[in-house]
């Protein structure tokens, strides 16, 4: 699929980018993949790390700049726009900038893919775009917006875009599983949100995996949403950190307790698969996109089933549940078997409060 193709990465050296260039380069032999970040240390440091390959090329530039970006995708078969500012708080108290990032630099990706005839476009979303109460959420859900409607603008031209949405990556920069591992070898205690909140939970592998199914199949206006496990943020502290005293610090400013990725609005056009789900969107192309056409329209739904009325996909409510000890083996894989020197002493809470069930 991705052999002898031309792939730009945003983001690209971020912890979703080096997984997707570590993997698409082992499984495929794609001509070239441009990285496309902001950063020139991290540039020169993922050139490092991987050897100089010369399949890979590094273009400094930021999604906001749209003269520069449209440099970047002459050429270009696919793109993965991984870029984005992402920080739920940070989000809160600079809105503008997470403005200026998510959607304008969305807006820039769809236009400079539409006139470079980029031939598919996968945008990374997050769960928190599915009715979405936080800005860094609301930005994503318009991006999401965009890249669906993306494929109207483009017409008659080859750009088909569409989007993957998934839950917290496991052991991703900036996530909460490093950031318990740290805590933990300070010795300090490990703060919580609050002990009913719960997570969906997803491998960069797996993100990897789903941006691949998207790039191959996509007709464009998709959103596909993986099927993951959940999880209970006490149960991430006590498996990253057992033993550790644990202290409840409260929700943080625009933070839920539980996540969704399919809402009960969407429910009406999406089809489950074995592996994933598939939002179709609402809006109207060369045909109508009614529920009731919709089967004869997209010929990818093949093996799909209709969810049922009424389904929501929320992380409180989800079917599959990640455990501690699944938790532990991923973190034994991924970091070794060295455990962390936990903070001694005994939680701030009640512990029967906080005993993981």
């Amino acid at each position: 699929m991705l052999d002898n193709k031309t792939i730009l990465v945003t983001g690209g050296t971020g912890s979703f980018g080096r997984r997707f260039v570590r993997m698409t380069l082992d499984r495929f032999n794609p001509a070239k993949i441009i990285i496309f970040s902001r950063d020139e240390m991290k540039q020169y440091e993922m050139a490092s790390h991987f050897d100089n390959d010369p399949r890979l090329r590094f273009f400094l530039g930021d999604v906001r700049d749209k003269d520069r970006l449209k440099r970047a995708c002459q050429s270009v078969d696919y793109i993965v726009h991984a870029a984005a500012l992402k920080i739920v708080p940070t989000a809160e108290y600079n809105p503008f900038e997470f403005v200026k990032t998510n959607i304008m630099g969305a807006m820039n990706i769809i236009d400079c893919a539409i006139d470079e005839g980029v031939g598919r476009v996968v945008a990374l979303s997050t769960d928190k775009a599915c009715n979405p109460i936080n800005l860094y959420g609301a930005t994503k859900l318009c991006s999401d917006k965009l890249f669906i409607s993306g494929n109207y603008y483009a017409g008659s031209r080859q750009t088909k875009l569409s989007v993957v949405r998934y839950g917290n990556v496991m052991g991703s920069r900036g996530s909460i599983i490093p950031r318990f591992r740290e805590l933990a070898l300070q010795g300090s205690e490990i703060p919580i949100t609050d002990s009913k909140m719960t997570r969906f939970m997803i491998s960069l592998e797996h993100a990897v995996e789903l941006v691949w199914i998207g790039l191959e199949e996509c007709l464009g206006g998709e959103i596909y949403v993986p099927k993951i496990p959940s999880m209970k943020l006490l149960d991430i502290a006590n498996a990253v950190a057992p033993g550790a005293r644990i202290k409840v610090v409260g929700v943080r400013p625009g933070e839920k307790l539980h996540e969704q990725m399919i809402s009960v609005e969407d429910s009406r056009l999406t089809y489950e698969y074995d592996r994933y789900f598939k939002i179709f969107p609402q809006i109207e192309f060369h045909q109508r996109m009614s529920p009731t056409v919709i089967e004869d329209i997209h010929s990818p739904i093949r093996s799909g089933r209709r969810v049922p009325e009424g389904f929501a996909y929320s992380s409180d409510s989800n079917s599959e549940w990640m455990s501690a000890g699944d938790l532990q083996a991923w973190m034994n894989s991924e970091y070794g078997t060295v455990e962390p020197t936990l903070a001694a002493g005994k939680s701030t809470q009640n512990p029967e409060s906080l005993r993981p069930h």
